[in-house]
């Protein structure tokens, strides 16, 4: 069986590693970025490896988490996109991709999990 891999990028240490601590105990596994440019690098190396993106928005210098859904969008239409922010929620409806989630921060792992199962399945 082939296993599950999201690529998450944030550039909060922390938030990073709770992130892809949540996502390995629910059984994906996961590539990690801290910024958009290791995101984008790191999708198109493989991009038929990665199943789903969780990207938070404001990653400092460089692609934002916007410029990441739009990137990974068209190379693969249909990847599931899930957007995390604090203070951007407000962007989403004209910078997001079509068919993407918005999780504000803070937030649960459930959220994060309930928001990639939905887009998965609607993809597959």
């Amino acid at each position: 069986m082939q296993s599950t891999t999201i690529l998450v990028v944030e550039d909060e240490a922390l938030i990073l590693m709770d992130i892809e601590n949540a996502l390995i105990e629910a059984g994906f596994e996961v590539i990690t970025a801290n910024n958009g440019s290791r995101a984008i690098k790191a999708f198109d190396a493989d991009p038929s490896r990665i199943s789903g993106v969780v990207s938070d928005i404001n990653l400092g210098k460089g692609p934002s988490g916007w410029d990441i859904g739009h990137h990974v969008r068209k190379v693969t239409p249909t990847m599931p996109m899930v957007y995390m922010s604090g203070d951007s929620s407000h962007e989403w409806e004209a910078e997001g991709v079509p068919n993407s989630v918005l999780v504000p921060k803070p937030f649960v792992h459930s959220q994060l999990f309930t928001a990639l199962a939905n887009l998965m399945n609607q993809s597959s």
